[in-house]
C-alpha cells in the first residue's frame, strides 16, 4: 500500500496548488477507494461533481462510491441530495445489495425484489414470472410448490436450506435446477421432487424463485436457517471409482482441497480470483493439495498438487464426494464454497477487500455456514496478506 499511500499524497498536493484538477480528484479518490477510506473518497467526488455536474466520469466515480459495499452513509438519501433524483429499479437493486452486506436484512430483501425490473441481467427473472400466483408464504396442504434457480450455481445451493421451511406449511415441493445439481439438490430435506431445468414442468400451484424465499420467511442475523449439513453426498456419484483411484494416492495425508479462481465470466471475477503465483507459499505446507479447479486450463500455482477437476466437472455429486475426503477446504468465492459449507465442512474462504452481500462485512464466520472461516483482504487488491494468514494459522495447527 505504500505505492497508494505515495499516489494519493501526490493527489493532495495537486489539488492544493489546482482545486479544479478534476484528473487529481478522480485519481485520488481511486487511491481512498483502495485503502478502504469510502467517506472521504465521496467527499472528493462530491466536491468534484458540483464543479462540474456534466462530467460523466465524475458522475459514474460518485454514484460508484455511494454504492461501494461497506460506505456507512445513507445511500438513499445521499443519491438524492447529490442528483435530486431517487435512485432507478437498478440502482435499488444495488442498495439491496449493499444493505444485505451490512446485515440490515430485512429492508434489503424487501429492496432484493428489484432485481426483476433491472435490464441485462443474467437473472433471468422474465423467464420466472409464471402464469402461476407466487407463493407468498401462506400454508398450502394439499397443493404443490415450485421453486426455481435462478442466478449461479451457489445460490441454488445456499438457498435451498429454506426447503425444508417450506415443506412445513404445505405439501408438495418441487425443485427446478440446472443439470448439474439435481443430484445433490435432491439430498436436501423438504424436497420431494427435483426436476432438471428445460424438462417440462407437472402441474403445480405456486411457484417461487429461490432468492425470494429470505423476504418470505423475514430472515435476519439472527434468524438464518443454518443447520448443517442440510446437503449430503448423494448415493449416485458418477466418477466415484475415479475419484478414489486419485485419493487412494493421499490415503493416510492431511488433504487440502483448493479453489483460487471462478467462473471467468462472471462480472466480479477480476476481484474473486487469486493469481496462481500468489499461493506458492502454499507448497511448503505439509498437506496433500487437490485442485478442484474445472473448466479452462489454468496454470497450476505450484509442483505437486493433485487436480480433480477432471473427475468433477460434470456433476455437483462428483464434488460432494471429492471434498468429503478433504480435511480442509481452501477457495476463493464459488460454488466449491457453498458445497463445502452446505456439507459442514472445514472451510477456509479467502475474499476480496468488497466481498459479495453473502459474506457481510467486518467478521470472520459466515452465520450461513458455521463450518466456514473468512479471511479477508484488508485493502483492495492485497491477497499476499491473507495467503500469509492462511500459511500462518494451517502451520499453526500442525
Amino acid at each position: 500500500m505504500v505505492k497508494v499511500d505515495e499516489a494519493c499524497e501526490a493527489c493532495d498536493r495537486a489539488l492544493a496548488l489546482d482545486p479544479r484538477n478534476m484528473q487529481a480528484r478522480l485519481a485520488l479518490a481511486e487511491g481512498l477507494v483502495k485503502k478502504m477510506n469510502l467517506e472521504r473518497a465521496t467527499v472528493i467526488l462530491a466536491e468534484a461533481f458540483k464543479q462540474d455536474p456534466d462530467n460523466h466520469l465524475v458522475r459514474t466515480a460518485l454514484e460508484g462510491v455511494l454504492f461501494a459495499p461497506g460506505n456507512p452513509l445513507d445511500l438513499h438519501a445521499e443519491y438524492k441530495r447529490h442528483f435530486g433524483v431517487d435512485p432507478s429499479e437498478e440502482k435499488i437493486w444495488n442498495l439491496a445489495c449493499r444493505n444485505l452486506l451490512m446485515g440490515h436484512m430485512h429492508l434489503g430483501w424487501e429492496q432484493y425484489e428489484s432485481r426483476w425490473d433491472v435490464p441485462n441481467t443474467d437473472r433471468r427473472p422474465k423467464e420466472l414470472m409464471l402464469a402461476q400466483p407466487q407463493w407468498e408464504g401462506e400454508p398450502f396442504p394439499g397443493q404443490t410448490l415450485l421453486l426455481r434457480w435462478e442466478q449461479g450455481l451457489g445460490d441454488v445451493i445456499m438457498f435451498g436450506r429454506y426447503a425444508p421451511l417450506v415443506k412445513a406449511r404445505g405439501g408438495k415441493v418441487l425443485l427446478e435446477v440446472v443439470e448439474p445439481l439435481v443430484d445433490l439438490m435432491a439430498t436436501c430435506p423438504g424436497i420431494d421432487e427435483v426436476i432438471k431445468h428445460g424438462d417440462p414442468l407437472p402441474p403445480f400451484d405456486y411457484q417461487l424463485p429461490l432468492l425470494s424465499l429470505p423476504r418470505i420467511f423475514q430472515t435476519d442475523l439472527d434468524s438464518i436457517p443454518a443447520d448443517v449439513p442440510y446437503l449430503s453426498v448423494p448415493g449416485r456419484v458418477p466418477h466415484r471409482e475415479g475419484i478414489d483411484r486419485i485419493l487412494a494416492a493421499t490415503e493416510g495425508h492431511t488433504r487440502v482441497g483448493l479453489v483460487w479462481a471462478g467462473n471467468p465470466k462472471h462480472i466480479n471475477d477480476a476481484e474473486r480470483s487469486i493469481p496462481p503465483a500468489l499461493l506458492k507459499p502454499f507448497e511448503a505446507l505439509p498437506v496433500a493439495w487437490h485442485s478442484f479447479q474445472v473448466g479452462q486450463m489454468m496454470e497450476l500455482p505450484f509442483p505437486g498438487i493433485i487436480p480433480m477437476g477432471p473427475v468433477v466437472k460434470d456433476s455437483f455429486a462428483d464434488t460432494a464426494y471429492a471434498l468429503s475426503a478433504m480435511d480442509l477446504v481452501v477457495t476463493v468465492d464459488t460454488s466449491i464454497a457453498h458445497v463445502a459449507g452446505a456439507l459442514g465442512l472445514p472451510t477456509f474462504l479467502l475474499i476480496a477487500a468488497f466481498p459479495d452481500w453473502r459474506w457481510l462485512l467486518d467478521r470472520d464466520d459466515s452465520p450461513w455456514y458455521p463450518s466456514l472461516r473468512i479471511y479477508r483482504q484488508p485493502e483492495v487488491g492485497n491477497w499476499t496478506s491473507v495467503i500469509k494468514r492462511v500459511v500462518a494459522d494451517l502451520s499453526s495447527c500442525g
